[in-house]
């Protein structure tokens, strides 16, 4: 697991790309934690953190196996809970001890399992084109095949499609090197990691119960062109969260962080001040 420091509050220059060895609190008010979405790495957060105003420190994990040259040792048996305790642990030797925190996709799923499992480290939370049920069986079941395919085959061949999917309509027509780039990220991951993130996220389950059980500041972010988790799914977790707030992102798909960076960028910036606020 490990964790890039984006911006370092008044520390360092705006931008920059660091692995952070200590947070602290080098940054004004809550340091916001970024989780990336499945099956990419840190990188697709650059530009949004760009976004965020202020000497706030923003931090972006690798989730386990992600990214070139990560660690090869995998949890096991691949869970979400287990990417959410090495979450965890990582802010804590940052000695970073409460945070916002905002995943999109995947990320969602272990920014909710912190919620759960580390309520006391989550100041506020950011779901982006995420959702908080559980897979239906079918989808299940092609994670699973997708995890066997891409392990027998030591190829990231299954996942490669998804690099036009994952992208909206918009998107695709007028930036198509956007596409571009989500595909040279999904060629640089591992075999073994994407198998263990589908057989992980397979296996999760509905944590709805755990956004409706909590009173923190939550915003729920979704693109207007996502098919993977849309519209319905960001009003679900929006409907069941005391304190939620839907940014709906015009022009974007799944993955609305890179393909409309200031606008996401914006919302989770507003998210923290309500977090501070609280």
């Amino acid at each position: 697991m490990r964790l890039h420091m984006l911006r370092a509050g008044t520390t360092a220059a705006e931008g920059t790309e660091d692995t952070a060895s200590t947070a602290g609190t080098a940054g004004a008010g809550l340091p916001l934690v970024l989780l990336h979405g499945f099956p990419l790495d840190h990188r697709m957060w650059l530009a949004a953190a760009e976004q965020v105003a202020g000497g706030r420190t923003v931090l972006a994990v690798d989730l386990p196996g992600a990214g070139p040259g990560a660690d090869p040792v995998l949890p096991q048996p691949p869970s979400i809970e287990a990417a959410a305790d090495a979450v965890a642990d990582a802010l804590a030797d940052a000695g970073v001890s409460r945070a916002v925190v905002a995943g999109l996709s995947m990320g969602g799923y272990v920014a909710l399992a912190l919620l759960d499992r580390h309520p006391g480290r989550v100041a506020g939370l950011g779901l982006v084109d995420t959702k908080s049920t559980a897979d239906a069986p079918e989808a299940r079941a092609n994670r699973l095949r997708i995890a066997d395919e891409a392990e027998r085959g030591a190829t990231v061949d299954p996942v490669r499609p998804m690099a036009t999917t994952l992208v909206g309509e918009t998107t695709r027509a007028s930036r198509p090197q956007v596409a571009e780039q989500v595909a040279a990220w999904i060629d640089e991951q591992s075999p073994a990691a994407v198998a263990w993130a589908q057989r992980a996220m397979a296996a999760r389950p509905d944590r709805t119960a755990v956004l409706a059980g909590w009173a923190g500041p939550v915003t729920v972010v979704v693109g207007d062109e996502d098919t993977v988790t849309p519209l319905d799914a960001a009003r679900h977790m929006a409907q069941a969260a005391p304190q939620a707030q839907l940014v709906v992102v015009p022009r974007a798909g799944h993955l609305s962080a890179l393909e409309q960076p200031d606008v996401v960028g914006l919302a989770l910036a507003e998210l923290c001040q309500r977090a501070e606020s609280a």
